[in-house]
């Protein structure tokens, strides 16, 4: 059953491009390279995962950084298409930037599943805490659209992060299809439940004119922050154009000055969270109101012109035909 609903998540939530639009080789000296710049303040590195794969990561030196920023990017890009933004960003705010491409994307290895994210993004953050000798007070964490899952996965376990950008994110993969009041088990990318437990600023981003992630899911993430920062909500734009408006610059570049301003207080002695808080979390949910949004659902499906006659769903049947009636 778990198999079932993980291939149905991965087929809605990853569209790697094919073929990848970069190589990494060696050079004479045995240096990794990338094929989508000639950079030379640019390190390649090939990371070992928790999940046996290997992702790819670059990493984008500022000699002047106030900080660096780890990013996530979106579900239909790979590293080859981000060099452009990578290099205006490092420019324009001053700050080193490491992005990798997740399990199954680009020439990282593997299959992309939520899990396999989670996996990659610590994989990366260890290589800047080990390898680079980065503390979380240096770091911002940036997730695009289906980057903010393991944005928050990883600030939901961080105490003293500088900040956190949520550009285009979703509050969960089925309520991008669906708008539930409740987190089900079978749902991808809890982040309705793993921002409450994100300690630093919050900066989300979001367009009015979103065709694929609806404006309020950035609304409801940026009102279930701990610590607000001032939303950008990019009047017309949409989920894939936000970094070609004047003040999409403007607002990061004043979010990053900010961020220099905060003292932040070493928080090692809070207890430390669990290793999935949306699972202590939805111990709490009453049964009536998982029992009633059970039904609610199953009342919209029978009624739905594409499900007549479907009448015994389990929560797996489903999460199948809401996955299939979103892609229709």
């Amino acid at each position: 059953m778990g198999n079932v609903t993980g291939t149905v998540a991965a087929k809605f939530a990853f569209f790697p491009p094919e073929p990848p639009t970069y190589e990494v080789f060696k050079d004479n000296d045995g240096v990794m390279m990338f094929t989508g710049t000639h950079d030379k303040n640019v390190d390649v590195h090939v990371v070992d995962t928790k999940g046996g794969n290997k992702v790819v990561a670059t990493f984008w030196k500022h000699p002047f950084a106030r900080f660096t920023i780890l990013y996530s990017h979106g579900n239909a890009a790979d590293l080859g298409q981000m060099v452009d933004l990578f290099i205006e960003l490092r420019a324009h705010l001053r700050v080193n930037i490491m992005s990798y491409d997740y399990s199954g994307y680009g020439r990282s290895t593997g299959k992309p599943s939520e899990f396999n994210t989670y996996y990659d993004i610590e994989a990366v953050y260890n290589l800047l805490k080990n390898g680079y000798g980065f503390k979380q007070e240096d770091l911002i964490l940036y997730g695009q659209s289906v980057g903010s899952g393991p944005t928050l996965h990883l600030a939901s376990k961080l105490q003293n992060l500088r900040g956190v950008v949520l550009h285009s994110a979703i509050l969960s993969g089925l309520r991008v299809l669906y708008p539930v009041k409740v987190t089900f088990w079978f749902d991808i990318f809890k982040n309705i439940d793993k921002i409450r437990y994100v300690n630093c600023p919050v900066f989300v981003i979001h367009g009015t004119e979103d065709e694929i992630v609806d404006y309020s899911h950035g609304k409801r993430l940026w009102e279930l922050s701990k610590e607000k920062y001032d939303p950008l909500w990019v009047k017309g734009g949409g989920h894939c154009n936000l970094e070609t408006f004047p003040e999409y610059i403007k607002y990061m570049r004043k979010f990053i000055n900010a961020m220099e301003k905060i003292n932040i207080t070493c928080q090692t002695n809070k207890p430390q969270l669990t290793q999935n808080p949306s699972i202590t979390e939805s111990r709490h949910n009453k049964c009536l109101r998982f029992a009633n949004e059970f039904v609610r659902i199953r009342i919209c499906l029978r009624h739905h012109k594409k499900f007549e006659g479907v009448f015994d769903l389990n929560p797996v049947e489903i999460v199948v035909a809401l996955f299939r009636w979103g892609n229709s």
